[in-house]
């Protein structure tokens, strides 16, 4: 049997700090993406995305399962020339909200220019359809 907890509020076990739970879901990351961004893209693992797609040199599609509300969601992340690269060679990464189902990933070296790396990670925060 299924059961069903409806609450407004979250609190410690003292009754202290507690936090709306819109709070605590309005917060959370709604789709994310650990990916190989080099030759055959493909993914690591992932939250919320169906698939993935490689619209040429830094430039992905990561295209969402479930929707979002609107076009406005923020989309984040990070880039490496190497994945694990204890180094950390970082690149620019720039989310780019397209439709409520897709946000572009795009990767760029240091100098600005379109590049494809060995790891990229992507997050998208807003509202789910």
């Amino acid at each position: 049997m299924a059961s069903i907890l409806r609450v407004n509020t979250l609190t410690d076990a003292s009754s202290n700090n507690s936090i709306a739970t819109s709070f605590i879901f309005g917060g959370t990351g709604k789709s994310w993406i650990n990916m190989n961004g080099e030759s055959t893209i493909s993914t690591r693992d992932s939250f919320n995305v169906a698939s993935i797609a490689d619209r040429g040199t830094g430039l992905y599609t990561q295209n969402l399962t479930s929707n979002m509300t609107n076009d406005d969601f923020a989309g984040s992340g990070s880039a490496q020339a190497v994945y694990q690269d204890v180094d950390g060679r970082n690149r620019m990464m720039v989310g780019d909200a397209i439709s409520t189902s897709a946000v572009n990933v795009n990767t760029f070296d240091t100098g600005g220019s379109a590049d494809d790396v060995g790891m990229v990670s992507s997050i998208v925060h807003g509202d789910l359809a």
